[in-house]
């Protein structure tokens, strides 16, 4: 088979040919840019192999090139990097690899092409495209790549016990690729990654935290987590989130199934947003659910307090996989703190001083905690879920008009703790507080337009009852242009 190559990239692999045949050593793109020029995928970077020196070849190809490329050289790992307009290539000599039992670290040592391909982790990766002058285009498929891109199997080139002990890391990778690429693992690989789920322990948090993201960004995560789920992998790498698994039942009353509910809402918001902190907000919403999971005789099963306990579990789990432990992380945190809130307003008739609550609490984060909170409704009593829907399209539409009048999104009172401190005379204290405290909750319930004037003029009021004493008014003319945003 002639393997088809778009103009542009036709071009560098000429050049990379043209250095091969300089150098004399035989040269062909492997991998993962085979395949996804044959599935008609965008991809930016390619893999040249080389039966020799795969350094040498990379400054052989950069000398060709203009400008010139800068080449970047691994001589620990016998590897080279070079970019040229917008596409990346990776450069290495061919070799075979044996792995010791408690690394992922490789022994290596010359090989031929076909070494090479055998050391890859899946058939549809170890497709090769010469670059050789005899035969250039054409497709090397010694362990029927293309058929399994056909049928749309992910199968290892060698015994699955071999491919993922040698590197446990590619267990991820089967899930992530047959949740990306929508394929099957082929029974005997699958059975493996069961087998040889525990080999996953020698595999730094990072890397396993990076395909796990993958999987999350991809079209519908539920297949990666369900995949995961299957061979034992999840429980190893996310505990938390295996927990949620099964249904109790006590006394004829049992609950949803959380961990088949959680992908649930995680599929239907990945089908509404690529942002992948908003898709682990639908990861974690419930998974406080098992600990504080309780039942009354009365009320049945319940999991009160799980959206605050769950607050504070992301922080842990976030550490422990090596996720970033800044913004992103406090925004999964506000969301999994907030997201029963839109909810409960659906179920009840929805108050200007609620819909402020929300607006204050939620911020700029208001329209990311209502797309979670309409993921999060599901049921299979559907009369229940259209109900729930057309309140929460009057709960957006509420939102709009309250925030177009209120002007709530991250706001603060319109007097500050230096305008008390002015006008009693006071330092930094508990009165400051409680005072700005009131101010704050009485134009939330409504009781307060969201104006300086009469703000100030309720501070008054506040301190008279505490018992302070006027020591300054603040000037007319300033609390004027307070009022109008301009102090």
């Amino acid at each position: 088979m002639v393997f088809n190559i778009q103009s542009h990239e036709k071009e560098i692999l000429n050049t990379v040919a043209k250095a091969a045949n300089k150098i004399n050593v035989p040269a062909y793109v492997v991998g993962g840019y085979v395949r996804d020029r044959l599935l008609a995928r965008p991809t930016k970077d390619i893999d040249i192999v080389c039966v020799g020196d795969g350094i040498r070849l990379a400054q052989a190809v950069a000398s060709l090139l203009l400008p010139r490329p800068r080449v970047t050289v691994y001589s620990r790992f016998g590897t080279a990097m070079l970019k040229h307009d917008d596409i990346e290539l990776e450069f290495v000599g061919a070799r075979k690899e044996s792995y010791r039992a408690d690394s992922r670290k490789p022994d290596v040592e010359n090989g031929t092409l076909e070494d090479d391909q055998l050391r890859r982790d899946f058939t549809i990766n170890a497709l090769a495209v010469s670059l050789n002058d005899a035969d250039f285009g054409t497709l090397v498929d010694p362990f029927r790549g293309m058929e399994h891109l056909e049928f749309k199997i992910i199968k290892t080139p060698t015994e699955p016990g071999r491919t993922f002990s040698d590197d446990p890391l590619r267990m991820m990778r089967a899930i992530r690729f047959s949740t990306q690429l929508d394929f099957t693992i082929e029974k005997n690989t699958l059975e493996g990654i069961a087998k040889y789920r525990n080999r996953i322990h020698i595999v730094s948090k990072e890397r396993i935290t990076s395909e796990l993201n993958k999987i999350i960004l991809a079209d519908q995560p539920s297949r990666g987590f369900k995949l995961l789920f299957e061979t034992g992998l999840l429980d190893i790498i996310f505990p938390e989130m295996t927990a949620l698994y099964g249904v109790d039942i006590k006394n004829g009353v049992g609950h949803k199934d959380n961990f088949y509910h959680t992908l649930q809402v995680l599929d239907s918001l990945s089908s509404k947003s690529k942002n992948l902190w908003l898709r682990w907000a639908a990861i974690m919403h419930d998974i406080a659910k098992p600990p504080t999971k309780r039942f009354h005789h009365k009320d049945g099963w319940t999991f009160h307090g799980h959206e605050t306990l769950g607050a504070a579990m992301v922080s842990r789990i976030f550490k422990r996989m090596r996720l970033p432990l800044d913004h992103k992380m406090k925004f999964v945190q506000k969301m999994v703190q907030l997201h029963l809130r839109p909810i409960s307003l659906t179920k009840e008739e929805i108050t200007d001083s609620a819909v402020r609550r929300l607006l204050f609490d939620a911020g700029d984060d208001i329209e990311s905690l209502m797309l979670l909170a309409q993921a999060d409704i599901t049921s299979k009593n559907e009369k229940k879920v259209r109900r729930y829907l057309s309140n929460y399209k009057i709960l957006k539409q509420r939102l709009s008009e309250v925030e177009d009048s209120d002007r709530l999104r991250n706001w603060q009172p319109p007097v500050s703790g230096i305008d008390i401190m002015e006008t009693f005379g006071i330092t930094p204290s508990r009165e400051v507080g409680t005072i700005k405290n009131a101010i704050r909750e009485a134009i939330l319930d409504g009781k307060l337009n969201n104006d300086f004037k009469p703000a100030y003029q309720f501070m008054l009021e506040i301190g008279k009852g505490l018992g302070l004493e006027v020591v300054r008014v603040l000037e007319v003319s300033i609390v004027e242009e307070k009022a109008k945003g301009n102090v």
